[in-house]
């Protein structure tokens, strides 16, 4: 039987390197310079291309690490173009030039993603624990403008840095950003280390909020919240409050489509070594593409499956009546759990369920 329709990926991010320019706080990888290169060659990651082609025909990111220092980069995004994917690239801009922009054109390159992290120097190269990264991310966004590259901003927040989200969104949409993707932060891999600035979940639902009300605003630049999957139950109870669709553009843009978390149900993420992971956050493999092909993982690991099964979520997402359009954090869950099924741990919504049972016990 194959897999239902629902369970298609739409959108694929592959870390082609481990190495990396910068050493921001937050990496899910601890990627460096030097760092791990990646376990496939030219012709491996040709080979792989084509595995998961015979499939589906994803938007295929292109990530890292910094994907500029791979020097095959654009010959396998060259090659990713003739078999049918929308190629992506996403990077920390601080390599981007005028001949880098000629190169990304050229190999059929879609859209790049590009990380920023403040608004200021000062915010944006703390983070990123590198002098001269928000200059390089300024230069790289104007090379884009200059070439005709479409471009997202990708900004990544914890306690350190959450005054900037404003600001932040109002420099993406000045930048002639496309789009602009407020993550909240997964503490994986160097992450771990900044657990404590995780941002407060009494914080993270004003943002929310606050993100809510400006998208209804918003006319020009498509904005999401990611890694943020309770976004989408306050977009419903705003929704019936108003009593209003409150359609947005960005549901549609989302690799979700308008869902909450979707990891291991529309998005994967294959790291440097091969293994496939439900989301680039999530700390557990689904098994290895080297021994198996991309869509026996996708249809037939276990992990995956479980994911996809809504009747077997715990704790306070398992009784919420926004389940299906949230689903919580998988990746968070996994982290700070150790239970990818337990529930979100930074959402303080009470289901009704619960509250009903409560009110009954008392």
């Amino acid at each position: 039987m194959g897999e239902p329709q629902e369970f298609v990926p739409k959108w694929i991010a592959w870390e082609v390197t481990g190495r990396c320019n910068l050493a921001c706080v937050h990496c899910r990888s601890r990627s460096g310079e030097p760092g791990p290169e990646s376990a496939f060659t030219t012709a491996q990651a040709k080979a792989l291309m084509c595995d998961i082609a015979a499939f589906c025909k994803p938007v295929l990111v292109l990530s890292g690490g910094e994907p500029l220092l791979r020097p095959d980069l654009f010959e396998l995004a060259r090659y990713g173009t003739q078999q049918g994917f929308r190629m992506a690239l996403a990077t920390n801009g601080t390599l981007v030039t005028d001949e880098i922009c000629a190169e990304i054109k050229a190999a059929g390159i879609s859209i790049v993603s590009l990380s920023l992290d403040g608004a200021t120097a000062r915010v944006h190269d703390d983070f990123r624990r590198q002098p001269g990264a928000f200059a390089g991310a300024m230069k790289a966004a104007e090379a884009f403008r200059r070439q005709g590259i479409e471009f997202i901003v990708n900004s990544s927040f914890t306690k350190r840095n959450q005054d900037d989200i404003e600001p932040a969104y109002r420099l993406a949409k000045s930048l002639g950003a496309r789009a602009w993707y407020l993550f909240m932060v997964v503490p994986t891999g160097r992450g771990q280390d900044i657990l404590g600035e995780l941002i407060s979940p009494e914080d993270y639902e004003k943002i929310l909020q606050w993100h809510c009300a400006m998208e209804k605003e918003e006319a020009g630049m498509l904005v999401r919240p990611t890694c943020a999957p309770q976004y989408y139950r306050i977009a419903a109870q705003k929704a019936k409050a108003e009593g209003s669709a409150l359609v947005r553009r960005s549901l549609t843009f989302s690799p979700g489509g308008g869902k909450g978390c979707v990891c291991g149900q529309s998005i994967a993420f294959i790291d440097r070594n091969g293994e496939v992971q439900p989301c680039s956050y999530f700390p557990v493999s689904a098994g290895n593409v080297k021994a198996k092909s991309f869509k026996e993982i996708w249809q037939d690991s276990e992990l995956f499956r479980s994911l996809r099964d809504f009747k077997s979520y715990k704790g306070r997402c398992g009784a919420c009546e926004y389940l299906k359009v949230c689903g919580g954090c998988r990746a968070r869950a996994a982290l700070i759990s150790g239970d990818p099924l337990a529930e979100e741990p930074l959402c303080g919504y009470m289901p009704l369920r619960m509250r009903a049972a409560g009110a009954s016990d008392a």
